[in-house]
């Protein structure tokens, strides 16, 4: 399926890699300056000989000096370590450790102790928080966030790679990835495994400290990926949207709670805990069959808009992320989540397990 915008094509697939170059092939015949990005969303075959395996994949490839770059939004090790000698690389460690009853508390001890070379922290609970919110963790405005982008130092030719440094940290990584997407940042992937599979590949770690020169950015914020309290209220019922609850699946019948002001779940929702997205041996993410057996079940891949939430808007990105993957565009997370829809005693809430099989 092919959809045309603003010099942007959109390409949800199921193919090889080489079908893929023959797509660019007839894109790059194109006059040149007629075509600002490719993004192909969906199945991709990897490996070599006989030992072909399927992943999901979502490439964005954009058109430079007339030619196509891919930047997947996923990246593995062994890409990552050929390309640290890049000047336009731009690596973040957004690693936020969290405990129940306790809240987020920054990794930049971890990053202090050693991390992976040219990289810097980041720190999500202040650099990309709104400090004048009521509820923690909230998404800084749209001038707060191009500023925040600019300290980093990210502009237009800055390939971006963010991770975290322990598989229960990922979401903070997704967190960041998320924010830097809905931005209009482009060239930005995760690094599968984080920092815990870099170290046990017996990679080089630095103890160096890293600024990356401030720049001056113009963001294009896409509103699209990110959801209301208004919008998750009229999306009950209405059979065209699935609110995928990312919280593990006690606190979504609520069996258990984590401190908020009601327990269970957003009435009509549905349960895709953000605990099975990660292989527990690797800290990877699971395999896009994998994957497609955790969300499908829910209707997560059949419904026009996804709208993901959590506790606070951080793990829901780990979903939003992966269904993209999978080829589910629209996707928005819910930045208040079960923090701000617990605290309001006229939304609807709901306990024990689903009414239904999925959206």
């Amino acid at each position: 399926m092919v959809s045309e915008g603003r010099r942007n094509f959109v390409v949800t697939h199921h193919t090889n890699p080489g079908n893929i170059w023959n797509i660019l092939v007839v894109l790059h015949a194109q006059p040149r300056g007629s075509l600002d990005w490719l993004q192909i969303s969906g199945l991709a075959l990897g490996g070599h000989d006989e030992n072909l395996e399927q992943r999901s994949c979502e490439y964005r490839l954009r058109a430079v000096a007339g030619r196509l770059q891919a930047v997947d939004s996923l990246i593995d090790t062994d890409q990552l370590e050929r390309m640290l000698e890049d000047p336009q690389l731009r690596v973040f460690d957004a690693t936020i450790h969290f405990a129940t009853g306790e809240g987020g508390h920054s990794g930049r001890n971890d990053w202090e102790a050693g991390h992976i070379p040219g990289s810097r922290f980041v720190d999500l609970l202040t650099e990309f928080s709104d400090p004048d919110a009521s509820l923690p963790y909230t998404r800084p405005s749209a001038r707060r966030l191009e500023e925040a982008i600019g300290q980093l130092g990210i502009d237009g030719d800055s390939r971006i790679v963010v991770y975290s440094a322990v598989p229960e940290s990922t979401m903070w990584a997704t967190r960041l990835w998320w924010l830097l997407r809905s931005a209009g940042i482009e060239e930005i992937s995760l690094l599968d495994g984080g920092l815990a599979k870099w170290k046990s590949e017996g990679r080089r770690v630095s103890t160096e400290p890293c600024v990356y020169p401030r720049t001056t950015v113009t963001t294009r914020p896409d509103e699209s990926w990110w959801a209301t309290k208004a919008e998750v209220q009229a999306a009950i019922g209405d059979g065209t949207v699935c609110t995928l609850s990312a919280l593990p699946r006690s606190l979504h019948t609520g069996e258990a709670e984590m401190g908020y002001s009601r327990p269970g779940r957003i009435a009509g929702s549905h349960n895709a805990s953000f605990t099975g997205l990660l292989d527990p041996e690797t800290g990877c993410l699971r395999s896009e069959s994998d994957l497609r057996d955790h969300f499908q079940g829910v209707g997560a891949l059949d419904g026009e808009r996804v709208i993901s939430y959590c506790g606070g808007g951080i793990a829901a990105t780990m979903n939003g992320f992966a269904l993209r993957r999978l080829g589910q565009s629209n996707v928005g997370v819910y930045d208040g989540s079960l923090d701000e829809w617990s605290r309001d005693s006229e939304l609807p809430m709901e306990i024990g397990e689903d009414r239904d099989n999925g959206c």
